[in-house]
C-alpha cells in the first residue's frame, strides 16, 4: 500500500531535508520533483536553501533530472547584477500514468501526464462490478490507449494505480443483487490480473483514501497540509491527510463511512446509510426517474430539486455530525467536501455543511474551515495515477 507525502517550502520543523551524501541520490531527486511540483517553477538557488543540499549536489540534481527529461527550463530570471537564474518545472511528458477507478455502479481508466492531467478517458456504467469485466475493462482499454500514443510515450509510462472500495463482496444486497454474484470479488486479486498483461507495476489502493491522496498530490498548492476529507460516492468514505501525508493507519483510517450519525427518526445509523448517492438514487427510483444519468457524468444530472434539496439537507446535517466527532478526537482546522457530483452541488454542499456548523454547540472544539475539494468527479481515478507518481517521484 502506498503511502506518499509532498514537501512544504517553508524552513521550519517539518520540512523535509536532503543530504549530501552520495547514497542519497534518490531520495534527493525525489525531494527536488517534490517540491516543484508544491511549488511550481524553482531556480537552483531556491532549491538550495529549502533543502540545505549545496548548490553544486543541486546542480547535479537538476542536470540529471533534465537529461532524463523529467524538467524543463523555464524562462530566465534577470536581476540588477550577475547572470540571470534559470527556472526548472516539471516537464508535463517527462512521465505518465494510468489510473483506474473501480466504483459500485461505474468505473474509469484515465490516462495523466506528470502534472495530473487527464490526456485520455474511458468509462463504463454497469448494474454491479465483477473482477472478470473490471480486468476486461482495464486490460482492453489500457491497450487502446497505448496504441494511440508514439513509441516515446509509451516508454514514459510510470505505472498504473488502482483505486476500489475494499471489501467489495460485502456490498452486494445495498446494491440489490444477489450475493451470490459479487462473491468472486472475495477471492479475486484485480491487481495481479492486470499487471500479468502490462510491462509496468501495477498499485492498489482504497479509493476514498487515494482520493484524499490526490487533493494533497494535484490540488493547490497553497492549500491546508492538515485536514479531514469526504468524499461522497455511491457509499460516503474518506481519508485523512496529517502534516502533509496521507494517514492510513493499519488499514484504512478515515474511512469515515461507518461512522454513527443521527438518522431522520433520531437512532444511530452509518453516515454512508444518509450521505451517499446510493441514498440519492433511491429516492429518485421512489419517484420513477431513470438513475444511470448519475454515473455516466457528474455534471450532467437531472435531479429534481424537491429530491436534490432533501438530500442535500440530510447530507449536510450528518456530515455535520461526523465533523464534530472527528475534531473531538483530533483538532482539524480544515475538512474537504468532494464527490462525484455536480461542482454545484458539492459547494451546496459546503454552505449547507457550514450553516449546521454554526448552528451547533461546538464548545471546546476549534470549528473547522469547510472546503470544497479541488478535484471533484476525477478525484479517485487522479488518486489511483498518483500512486505510481508517489511511490517513483516523491519524498515518502
Amino acid at each position: 500500500m502506498a503511502k506518499d507525502a509532498e514537501t512544504g517550502a517553508a524552513r521550519g520543523p517539518a520540512e523535509v531535508r536532503g543530504s549530501n551524501q552520495s547514497g542519497m541520490r534518490a531520495h534527493n531527486e525525489r525531494l527536488v520533483l517534490s517540491l516543484l511540483r508544491r511549488h511550481g517553477a524553482l531556480p537552483k538557488a531556491a532549491i538550495a536553501r529549502m533543502t540545505g543540499l549545496s548548490a553544486q549536489t543541486v546542480s547535479v540534481i537538476m542536470r540529471r533530472l533534465e537529461d532524463e527529461k523529467l524538467l524543463i527550463r523555464d524562462a530566465p530570471l534577470r536581476g540588477k547584477v550577475g547572470q540571470p537564474s534559470i527556472p526548472m518545472r516539471l516537464n508535463p511528458e517527462g512521465a505518465l500514468f494510468f489510473g483506474l477507478k473501480v466504483g459500485r455502479r461505474s468505473s474509469e481508466l484515465v490516462l495523466c501526464d506528470f502534472l495530473g492531467r487527464v490526456r485520455r478517458r474511458a468509462s463504463s456504467v454497469y448494474a454491479y462490478p465483477t473482477p472478470e469485466a473490471t480486468a476486461l475493462f482495464a486490460r482492453e482499454n489500457v491497450e487502446g490507449m497505448l496504441a494511440q500514443m508514439t513509441p516515446a510515450s509509451r516508454e514514459r509510462v510510470a505505472g498504473l494505480g488502482i483505486a476500489i472500495p475494499f471489501f467489495l463482496w460485502n456490498w452486494a444486497r445495498a446494491l440489490g443483487v444477489p450475493e451470490g454474484r459479487m462473491a468472486s470479488w472475495r477471492d479475486a486479486d484485480i491487481r495481479a490480473d492486470i499487471a500479468d498483461r502490462v510491462t509496468f507495476p501495477v498499485y492498489l489502493e482504497n479509493d476514498a483514501s487515494v482520493a484524499c491522496s490526490a487533493e494533497l498530490v494535484f490540488g493547490p498548492a497553497d492549500g491546508p497540509r492538515d485536514f479531514l476529507y469526504f468524499y461522497l460516492g455511491y457509499f460516503a468514505g474518506g481519508g485523512v491527510a496529517l502534516d502533509g501525508r496521507l494517514f492510513t493507519g493499519q488499514s484504512n483510517a478515515g474511512a469515515l463511512g461507518p461512522m454513527p450519525v443521527p438518522g431522520s427518526d433520531g437512532t444511530m445509523v452509518q453516515l454512508l446509510d444518509v450521505a451517499s448517492l446510493s441514498v440519492l438514487e433511491s429516492r429518485l427510483k421512489s419517484e420513477g426517474i431513470e438513475t444511470d444519468q448519475l454515473w455516466h457524468s457528474a455534471e450532467k444530472w437531472s435531479v429534481p430539486p424537491s429530491v436534490l434539496d432533501a438530500w442535500v439537507a440530510d447530507t449536510a446535517r450528518a456530515v455535520a455530525h461526523s465533523v464534530i466527532c472527528a475534531c473531538s478526537v483530533i483538532d482539524f482546522r480544515s475538512v474537504k467536501i468532494d464527490g462525484f457530483l455536480p461542482s454545484a452541488v458539492r459547494d451546496s454542499l459546503v454552505k449547507a455543511v457550514n450553516r449546521e456548523l454554526d448552528r451547533a454547540d461546538l464548545s471546546g472544539l476549534i470549528r473547522p474551515t469547510i472546503l470544497p475539494g479541488a478535484l471533484g468527479a476525477d478525484a479517485r481515478a487522479l488518486g489511483a495515477a498518483s500512486l505510481p507518481l508517489t511511490h517513483r517521484f516523491s519524498v515518502r
